[in-house]
């Protein structure tokens, strides 16, 4: 039997690792959280100790940690603990669900094939509750004989699989894309409530007419329903699009390529970052406007 690791029990990576779980595969896990990793083995599989011991038992580990420094950490160690890639068979996958720089992930496919070892480029779409229904969407590329291993875990995973590529990059890119509209949206979203604020419109009354009129997006319905309830727990912190944004700008900057509006949207991350709002939800990018007074949620 193909046995599968998680490493990342965050927000996405503990819902991937409960659909994995409900499709019938024993999950062995990972996360530097000892307690965390524990508490998801009390319905079963295993928690490791080391990234060392997860590779060796697993035939396919994926990984779900926040960018590419936590990534290069997790496979080859951060100098005072071992990754996983030393100790993982040779022929083994490891499927990389992190947002990077596409050519970052071009270039770990030739280090994996170095050491014998497969690799999956699939950034992940969707948020906690789609990760958690097995309801979100994988941006994947890779190798036909990666995908041959690792498919049955990757569809146990997400509604949506889409294969854009026999090489590592595609997947990056599209999710890099994709990371360029969420942000743009989520910066309007929170400019135009603010706007509503500051002419003394009732936040609720507005939310309502937006969500049902062609303005409306995913983003704004999600994120501006965070600001209305004054929740700004980061499902997905603000430091999240500083950093994502700036690969996309970066990306662009590589072909001279124009990104005006993915420019302004990341200077107001970068706003709110700076103002200390970097470990809040991104909806809290609203906190950068002057003169609005915000709703205080429920009493």
């Amino acid at each position: 039997m193909t046995t599968v690791g998680l490493i990342g029990l965050g927000a996405m990576g503990s819902g991937m690792a409960a659909s994995l779980r409900r499709a019938g595969h024993s999950v062995q896990v990972f996360d530097v959280r000892r307690e965390v990793a524990e508490a998801f083995t009390h319905a079963g599989g295993m928690a490791h100790d080391t990234l060392a011991s997860l590779g060796a038992a697993c035939d396919v580990v994926v990984s779900v940690v926040v960018n590419a420094a936590q990534t290069e950490a997790v496979l080859f160690g951060d100098g005072s603990t071992s990754g996983c890639a030393a100790s993982m068979k040779p022929g083994s996958v490891f499927v990389m669900c992190s947002t990077v720089d596409p050519n970052w992930s071009v270039a770990l496919e030739s280090r994996l094939e170095a050491m014998g070892l497969r690799y999956v480029d699939a950034p992940i779409s969707g948020g906690a509750a789609k990760a958690a229904s097995a309801q979100m969407t994988m941006m994947t590329a890779g190798k036909p004989e990666a995908y041959a291993v690792a498919e049955p875990f990757l569809n146990a995973m997400a509604a949506k699989v889409y294969k854009l590529g026999d090489s590592a990059g595609a997947g990056s890119k599209v999710k890099i894309i994709n990371q360029l509209l969420a942000g743009v949206h989520i910066a309007a979203a929170a400019e135009a409530m603010a706007l509503g604020l500051r002419e003394g419109v009732d936040p609720v009354a507005l939310y309502e007419v937006i969500t049902n009129s062609a303005g409306n997006s995913w983003m704004f319905e999600n994120r501006m329903a965070h600001v209305l309830a004054a929740d700004y727990t980061p499902l997905s912190a603000v430091d999240i699009f500083v950093k994502d944004l700036g690969i996309v700008l970066d990306m662009a900057r590589a072909s001279k390529f124009p990104l005006p509006l993915s420019s302004t949207a990341h200077q107001m991350f970068m706003q709110a970052s700076t103002a200390g709002f970097a470990k809040e939800d991104d909806s809290a990018v609203i906190k950068i406007f002057p003169g609005i007074e915000l709703p205080k949620g429920k009493a």
